[in-house]
């Protein structure tokens, strides 16, 4: 007879060292921009994707203002820190960038990375001022756990505007910025980035069910059930890997 052994889902590594722990989070963070060049959520120079140091939490990476995602390598990442001044890189940071996402790494010292990108149907949900539905087991990710941003005033340049944004993410993963597009933050960069790309899809699946029809919505209890399976930090993390892998084998550079 043969004995059955269960296998378990992979975690998250830990580290002994914060520069393995700080290498293994930009080699991240640089994956997920190829990936987002990827699926097209780059738009000139808008959008970016920060992750917290591993040494110095008031320190973030960010990708350099005006490159192209699908160009950006580990070595090109810029450190910059609480007053926005760049620490380590040769290259300006979009200041849009620090002024979102400063302000959500002081107020959430629980997440590592945010996600904010113009993807097309992220700007598209985002023109109808709406939080999304469970129409979708996908979709259930974000039941009970984003946000609407109701209050658009232009290109997010000053920090009193950012606090105003992470306050209004509150303890939620991810948000619909009105007139703007998404925003998703995560205790991983994995799980930043994965967030981003299937609340993305949710809003394309949203979009289009719609306007097929009439869509029926997955009933409230088992819409936060489900939210529990698929929504968690875990899962958002282990979402990721295979992206990672795919990425990677193509496009081996980006860990340079």
């Amino acid at each position: 007879m043969t004995v059955q052994h269960k296998l378990s889902i992979p975690t998250p590594p830990v580290f002994e060292r914060v520069e393995d722990e700080r290498q293994h989070r930009k080699q991240r963070l640089a994956a997920a921009f190829r990936l987002f060049a990827r699926y097209g959520f780059d738009e000139g120079i808008a959008g970016h994707i920060t992750v917290r140091d591993a040494a110095m939490p008031d320190h973030f990476w960010v990708n350099p203002f005006g490159m192209y995602f699908g160009h950006i390598r580990v070595s090109d990442l810029v450190l910059v820190n609480h007053r926005g001044e760049v620490v380590q890189g040769d290259r300006p940071i979009n200041e849009a960038a620090f002024a979102i996402h400063a302000p959500i790494h002081a107020h959430r010292p629980d997440i590592i990375a945010a996600a904010h990108s113009h993807s097309t149907y992220g700007k598209l949900w985002s023109c109808l001022g709406r939080k999304l539905d469970p129409l979708t087991q996908d979709a259930c990710s974000f039941y009970e756990d984003h946000t609407l941003f109701d209050d658009y005033t232009g290109v997010v340049l000053d920090p009193n505007e950012g606090d105003r944004i992470a306050q209004a993410l509150g303890h939620h993963k991810a948000m619909i910025l009105k007139n703007h597009g998404l925003l998703t933050v995560g205790q991983t960069v994995d799980a930043a980035a994965w967030w981003f790309i299937t609340m993305e899809r949710s809003c394309q699946v949203q979009v289009m069910a719609e306007a097929a029809g009439t869509p029926h919505l997955i009933p409230p209890d088992v819409a936060r059930l489900t939210q529990t399976q698929v929504g968690n930090a875990h899962i958002g993390w282990f979402c990721f890997q295979p992206l990672y892998d795919k990425i990677v084998r193509e496009e081996p550079d980006l860990l340079d």
